[in-house]
């Protein structure tokens, strides 16, 4: 009878502490609600196909999320990584030579995602414990920026590129939260505007605000000629454009809505045209929650375990320089690329990442 009644007082506590945690999680959220638009029909320019399929790997030896990979004048990637495939709260960036073999290159303590190397060869990154950062070639790690020219923080920068004449263009998904996988679910789901897209100037040392407010901004890119920056709009499903140059300059369009994926990173061509990466396709469940501010709390509260898993569908776009699907690959699988959170080109191979990846994707592009 004592065991009877443990195992029910056990049950009890537990079935308590589930809806306690639960209902405290759902009205930590404060979404809005937020209608999408039919997701496009794979057909056309975004037809599928399994083009992505032959791509290899780069193992990253028990390392994991290279969210971002640049590439130094040598040939040699460089990528962040975190410790595990659900653990961020540390990391390294690591570099791979020529011959493949794997190295720290500095050892950040926080995994960095967005990365570009300056015309002196230092890495600008951003570290989700420090903000925008350059990284010398000895590793040396300085802080660049980690608030705004109004003082609000920056918690989760996200990826960088740098235009001919030095500027620093970079992504902050949040000013309010920090990466977590708890917390990027939370900005997906409230569909409200924060972070946004900035400048900083390495002369002045200062920072300057260009899009105010992003939803889920993530990969950016400058243009061929400096005329403008790009910055996806992840949840929103579409790519901004800020104007830097001409009769547009300061103003802020679409550069293209309506993706049929979650965009990611983002990267120019030597020929001006873009390449674009996607965490994964559209979910029907997503959009339909997106609606329903309810549903969206109740969603939240539950335990991550709970939760609808991210689809593993590899997916990357190939944009013109006005912003026209040119070809669309995939791996519908998602065997051989899971996902797509960046792309680098370099000697005609593409070089895939991953925020959850144990490796570095390898695709030979005709």
């Amino acid at each position: 009878m004592k065991v009877i009644f443990f195992a029910k007082t056990t049950f009890t506590i537990l079935t308590f502490g589930f809806f306690a945690n639960l209902l405290v999680q759902a009205c930590s959220l404060k979404p809005l609600a937020w209608t999408p638009p039919n997701k496009p029909a794979f057909k056309g320019a975004i037809a599928k196909n399994e083009l992505l399929s032959t791509t290899t790997w780069i193992d990253l030896e028990g390392w994991y999320g290279p969210e971002d990979i640049a590439v130094d004048k040598k040939g040699n990637l460089y990528c962040g990584v975190h410790p595990k495939r659900t653990n961020f709260e540390s990391g390294r960036i690591l570099k791979i030579d020529t011959q493949g073999i794997i190295s720290t290159f500095c050892n950040t303590g926080a995994w960095v995602t967005g990365l570009h190397f300056d015309q002196n060869e230092n890495l600008i990154a951003c570290d989700q414990k420090r903000g925008l950062i350059r990284i010398d070639p000895e590793g040396n790690i300085q802080v660049l920026a980690n608030k705004d020219e109004k003082g609000r923080p920056i918690l989760m920068p996200n990826d960088v590129d740098i235009a001919s004449d030095g500027m620093i263009y970079f992504s902050n998904t949040s000013s309010q939260l920090r990466f977590s996988r708890r917390n990027a679910r939370k900005i997906l789901l409230e569909v409200k505007p924060d972070g946004g897209l900035y400048r900083y100037n390495p002369t002045t040392l200062k920072v300057e605000t260009l899009i105010d407010s992003s939803f889920f901004g993530n990969g950016v890119a400058v243009s061929k000629n400096d005329d403008f920056v790009l910055m996806v709009d992840l949840a929103k499903y579409r790519i901004l454009r800020y104007w830097l140059k001409g009769e547009k300059k300061g103003k802020i369009d679409q550069f293209i809505d309506n993706l049929p994926g979650l965009p990611n990173g983002i990267s120019r061509r030597k020929d001006g045209s873009f390449w674009l990466g996607f965490t994964t396709q559209r979910s029907d469940v997503l959009d339909d929650l997106q609606p329903k501010i309810g549903m969206k709390k109740f969603v939240y509260g539950i335990p991550l375990w709970l939760q609808p898993k991210q689809e593993a569908f590899g997916m990357i776009m190939h944009l013109s320089e006005t912003g026209e699907i040119l070809q669309t690959l995939y791996d519908t699988t998602g065997q051989r690329v899971s996902e797509a959170s960046s792309i680098e080109e370099h000697n005609g191979i593409l070089y895939l990442g991953g925020d959850l990846t144990d490796h570095i994707g390898k695709y030979q592009f005709d």
